[in-house]
């Protein structure tokens, strides 16, 4: 039976640890002659239906490096579920390609194309859940402080969004504790949640205050208040976010040694502060960086 990537529930705990292993491992060797090529042979599509540089590159360079050939498709060259449905696209994909990367808007889209795909399909991004990206900050985290994460306590400031799905996913697999300070009316989705509780390991704590939530945090983390396909609604998330930018403030309450996350692009002055973003707590150019890395463990272990 065919394997996707949809969420972090698709690895389960050991093999959420499993990939970060993995992907310590390639990054170490990476440019040595024993390096693995278990592309070699096989192409990838990449769809994008919603543009990202540091996307289509790491996984780009990633295909390349384990011996692949990446075929990068535009949402405008596709137009799935517009001049063709999404389940006849997923058929036609799977008899000239050896896997399926990608990124889109609604999560039902990723959902369909899987179901009727028969090689594996990786979640590059949804509205709903952003795995790839999740697994790059675990591994940016265990880089830092040590590889054990039941000990973890991280913290999220800002909006309940795919990004906060996938780090509550992460707390439930990984059994750490994940703090969410998000406004009224922009918490996290209630399935997402009740999944993560079902599973019986991990903490989360919900409160209104970002400085209790980061208060002796080992990792302070956030995102763009309003994402791709929502700047429409960037004043007004403008004012609902207020008081939710992370600060200098923010990492002087967290643990020492504590370290900052952002997934990016980073809007300074918004989300997050020049001097933060910046600064020596700052493990972004790291964490974008381990992108590439997780993503060619995940080939290692799907395809």
């Amino acid at each position: 039976m065919t394997q996707h990537l949809l969420t972090l529930m698709d690895l389960g705990a050991h093999g959420l640890i499993d990939v970060l292993d993995r992907a310590d491992e390639l990054k170490r060797i990476r440019g040595r002659s024993d390096h693995p090529r278990p592309l070699a042979n096989k192409s990838v599509a990449i769809i994008l239906e919603k543009a990202s540089a540091r996307t289509r590159i790491s996984f780009e360079v990633g295909i390349q490096e384990l011996g692949g050939q990446a075929i990068v498709i535009s949402g405008n060259e596709l137009q799935l579920g517009k001049r063709e449905p999404l389940q006849d696209a997923a058929r036609v994909l799977s008899r000239y390609v050896h896997a399926v990367v990608y990124r889109t808007f609604g999560h039902d889209r990723i959902e369909k194309l899987a179901a009727f795909s028969s090689v594996p399909v990786i979640n590059a991004l949804t509205d709903k859940f952003h795995p790839c990206q999740v697994l790059a900050d675990l591994m940016t985290i265990r880089e830092h402080r040590g590889k054990d994460l039941t000990d973890l306590v991280v913290a999220w400031i800002g909006d309940g969004n795919n990004m906060a799905h996938s780090w509550i996913l992460a707390s439930a697999l990984a059994g750490f504790e994940l703090r969410l300070a998000c406004p009224p009316n922009y918490q996290p989705s209630g399935d997402v949640v009740e999944t993560a509780r079902s599973l019986g390991a991990g903490q989360l704590v919900f409160t209104s205050d970002p400085l209790n939530a980061a208060h002796e945090a080992h990792v302070v983390t956030t995102d763009v208040w309003a994402s791709m396909g929502r700047e429409d609604e960037s004043a007004i998330r403008r004012q609902a976010f207020a008081g939710f930018g992370v600060t200098a403030e923010h990492m002087r309450r967290a643990a020492e040694g504590a370290i900052f996350l952002h997934c990016l692009p980073a809007h300074r002055g918004e989300e997050v502060d020049a001097e933060v973003i910046d600064g020596p707590s700052s493990r972004v150019w790291d964490e974008a960086e381990n992108r590439l890395h997780v993503q060619k463990a995940l080939f290692d272990r799907f395809v």
